[in-house]
């Protein structure tokens, strides 16, 4: 491919005063509003970011509005949102960024292929009303070009604040999209699934789970909602890396039996296409919480960490 690493910036929480406070930075599109159909998705719904704006040469500034009664979260009166939410913020920001400041990038936006968030207990906002409202600071590093100039990876690092205080981060790397796998290694869905409950997952509803139990106790991927709007959208053939990430973090919680408030941080890594139906999921607890293996016929599809605080 004879792609080269051009460009590197901090990351998001070291912002530079001279680069972040100039009086000349530059402020484009001056916050207009951002169109859903400008950054891939399927309904005006579906659209999280506000605004965006550059700040620098590799920053930028960012507002979201994360609604109360966002498909992912819990129907009560008050609500703490779903971590994922902050992790699709983060990827319609990068598709926003691609769409609007990134040269070289194309028309067929680049995907995570790995994100590390951190989402402390207590700290995340709650929401009563219709929709929170979101500041996010995002830098831009590790931009990896082809020799004719085409972008093929990139990283995006976003702190998100409320009320001016910062309260959860998340960092994604980008590369072009994987080739689907070999003919062969799609694995077969096991007979007699048992779904567990929402609530033994973390998950709002039924249609949100992601994991079913086989037979001699074994835990697979087979969304019950192969449709999911949020996680599934359009009905994929090969799983998103968000819903694997979402995969991961209910199987932790279905194994050490806390609620989804526990969770203080998420961590995945894709290493090859992992089919929507059927991927076995292996779970083991380490001293911050969960590690797990994403396993395609044999093969490590993806590896990642539920991160929990200490009791």
């Amino acid at each position: 491919m004879h792609a080269t690493a051009i460009d590197t910036a901090p990351a998001a929480g070291t912002w530079p005063r001279s680069d972040r406070d100039a009086p000349g930075a530059r402020e484009t599109e001056h916050g207009d509003p951002l169109l859903w159909h400008t950054i891939g998705l399927e309904t005006m719904a579906s659209l999280l970011v506000v605004s965006l704006r550059r700040q620098g040469s590799h920053f930028f500034a960012a507002r979201c509005q994360w609604p109360r009664l966002h498909p992912l979260n819990e129907r009560t009166a008050t609500v703490r949102h779903h971590p994922l939410i902050m992790a699709e913020s983060t990827r319609q920001l990068a598709t926003a960024l691609e769409h609007t400041y990134l040269p070289g990038a194309g028309t067929a936006p680049l995907e995570p292929v790995s994100v590390s968030m951190g989402t402390p207990p207590r700290t995340q906002p709650a929401e009563s009303g219709s929709a929170t409202e979101v500041a996010v600071r995002v830098g831009v590093s590790d931009l990896v070009r082809r020799e004719g100039g085409a972008l093929v990876a990139y990283r995006v690092t976003a702190e998100y604040l409320h009320a001016g205080a910062p309260f959860g981060s998340c960092t994604m790397r980008f590369a072009r999209r994987a080739q689907s796998a070999p003919a062969g290694e799609h694995p077969a869905v096991p007979p007699a699934l048992l779904h567990p409950a929402a609530a033994a997952v973390g998950a709002a509803a039924e249609h949100d789970v992601l994991v079913a139990r086989a037979p001699q106790g074994r835990l697979v991927v087979v969304p019950r909602d192969p449709a999911h709007p949020v996680l599934l959208p359009g009905r994929p053939s090969r799983l998103p890396t968000l819903a694997l990430l979402e995969a991961g973090r209910q199987a932790a919680l279905l194994n050490c039996g806390r609620t989804a408030g526990a969770v203080a941080g998420l961590g995945i890594d894709l290493r090859a296409p992992v089919p929507a139906r059927g991927a076995r999921l292996e779970v083991a607890a380490d001293p911050g919480g969960f590690r797990f293996l994403v396993m395609v016929a044999g093969r490590v599809g993806a590896t990642g960490t539920v991160a929990l605080p200490r009791s």
